[in-house]
């Protein structure tokens, strides 16, 4: 009886195991796929929120000082989601711009 049990009962223990850790990796995997798919989102939002502001700023020709802190709010979690130089120029180029005190 104790063969029988060794033999086949830990053979299907075995089976569940390597099921649910499957399970479990393919779940992990698509939450992964989704957070990319979120990150590309933000970051695109960012982007265009960044690019619409800054090219405001630089036709008008000043920046106040709320709209060098709105600028920072949109540049950091930018550049640390990985954003790319178009965002780092338009926001340098900002910051040289002279203040306002509107």
């Amino acid at each position: 009886m104790r063969e029988f049990i060794l033999h086949y009962w830990v053979q299907e223990l075995f089976a569940l195991i390597i099921a649910a850790a499957a399970c479990l990796i393919r779940k992990h995997r698509q939450k992964s796929a989704q957070y990319a798919i979120l990150r590309e989102g933000i970051l695109a939002l960012l982007h265009d929120r960044l690019y619409r502001s800054c090219s405001f700023f630089i036709s008008r020709g000043y920046c106040t000082v709320e709209d060098r802190r709105n600028l920072e709010c949109l540049y950091r979690p930018y550049k640390s989601l990985g954003g790319d130089g178009t965002g780092d120029s338009l926001y340098n180029k900002c910051m040289e711009l002279p203040l306002s005190k509107n």
